[in-house]
């Protein structure tokens, strides 16, 4: 029990909620239960928003009883997609205790831990509550547990815009997480539209529009239950698992502190698995040259995780597999081990017995691709002075976008620096 779940705004519970339907309906046993579960059988989940129509509907949608009522944390008031609103909060002294009851409950929660190793946070890049809020709770669990880990699972907004301050919110949000996470698992909208879209069959842009909500966090959680659901390498001789996967991504993923972007991608099937076909299907999905010139990407580590009854195979093939993966994800050639896998019999894909999930999780610098977009529009809005009133009412400085464009340009940078 090494983990607290913390999902923050409209976007992270709903992805919490998917992730919390797929794991309780997967419960097999107590022991698979144990790193996400106290002993008194409650969730490990701290649920936030400033708005209660979300975090009301958890209790209802996942199984009875799942939840802590003192961990469904509610406002009445929402942060207007503003990273600002989110982060200062409302100035009432009611309203105010959104942030202090949150890191109340987190507390009590580390203390329900055998051993408190670190917080998973679920959020998006574009929300008030989404960004803001939960850029001051990373701020203040790095204060308060300094030894922790923190691995962010972030949504970024699609490039057609969703709100005119998302990309103000986005570079705020992303510099905070770059100072004080440890890593960020990375998921753009557009791109999992893309990945939900093929894997339903259709063909966007055209049939883009079909592709409801719920079927892109469904993908995001699979992805997350491939990557984070426990294995057998990491339980104890009495088959009880100690919760280790989000840390020991991180150690596997994140070599280099200054580089915590994680790109995420996942391939399935059913039936009989050729592991070096699921391979090249999901290295369809990486970008082959990067925007405006700059040098081909690179990756400084990657992880594959092969889940399923014919987990056996892919031992047997896994010295092709990894050869084809790190020449696709262009693998710097100073990591002498840039490679790693886990391999375990559960799947937890809906596509029945019998299938099998190939889920790669690679530090690239595609995602700086990302961070470049997001400071060029942010800059452009910023020099014209666009919607700044909005920011300056709620408490936010001209520094916080000084450092925020800081930041942002330092970590582009380093991972311009990846092939050296």
């Amino acid at each position: 029990m090494s983990a607290v779940w913390l999902q923050v705004g409209q976007c992270g519970n709903q992805i919490g909620q998917e992730w919390w339907q797929v794991v309780t309906r997967a419960r097999s046993g107590d022991a698979d239960m144990y790193p996400f579960c106290s002993l008194d059988g409650k969730l490990n989940a701290i649920c936030v928003d400033s708005e209660p129509k979300v975090v009301k509907k958890l209790p209802k949608q996942v199984k009875r009883g799942s939840f802590r009522e003192c961990n469904l944390i509610m406002g009445k008031q929402g942060r207007g997609n503003n990273w600002a609103y989110g982060y200062h909060g409302i100035r009432s002294e009611g309203e105010q205790s959104l942030f202090h009851r949150t890191m109340e409950s987190l507390r009590k929660e580390a203390e329900r831990r055998d051993c408190y190793s670190g917080t998973v946070l679920f959020h998006s890049l574009s929300g008030g509550t989404g960004a803001g809020l939960s850029s001051r709770l990373c701020e203040a669990i790095r204060d308060e547990y300094p030894l922790g880990h923190i691995l962010a699972v972030s949504v970024a907004p699609h490039q057609a815009g969703e709100s005119p301050l998302q990309h103000y919110n986005s570079l705020l949000c992303l510099s905070w997480l770059q100072r004080y996470t440890d890593g960020i698992l990375l998921f753009c909208n557009d791109e999992v539209l893309k990945r939900a879209a093929s894997l339903q069959g259709k063909d966007p842009p055209e049939g883009g529009q079909q592709v409801s909500l719920s079927t892109m966090n469904t993908y995001i959680v699979s992805c997350l239950a491939g990557l984070l659901y426990p294995l057998k390498i990491f339980t104890t001789q009495s088959g009880i698992s100690l919760g280790m996967e989000p840390w020991e991504l991180l150690r596997a993923t994140c070599p280099v502190p200054a580089l915590k972007f994680l790109h995420t991608a996942q391939a399935s099937t059913r039936g009989t698995v050729f592991w070096d076909s699921l391979a090249s299907s999901v290295t369809q999905s990486i970008p082959r040259e990067s925007l405006h010139g700059r040098p081909q990407p690179r990756s400084s580590a990657l992880l594959a995780v092969a889940r399923g009854p014919q987990e056996d195979s892919f031992l047997v093939g896994r010295t092709s597999v990894l050869r084809k993966l790190k020449k696709a994800y262009c693998c710097v050639p100073w990591n002498p081990f840039p490679a790693n896998y886990w391999t375990d019999p559960v799947s937890l894909l809906p596509l029945g017995h019998n299938s099998h999930a190939l889920t790669i999780c690679a530090n690239h610098s595609c995602s700086a691709d990302l961070l470049r977009r997001v400071e060029q529009q942010a800059r452009l809005m910023y020099e014209s002075k666009a919607f700044l009133h909005w920011y300056w009412r709620h408490g936010c400085e001209e520094g916080d976008f000084e450092q925020g464009f800081e930041t942002l340009l330092s970590a582009v940078e380093s991972y311009g620096r990846l092939g050296d």
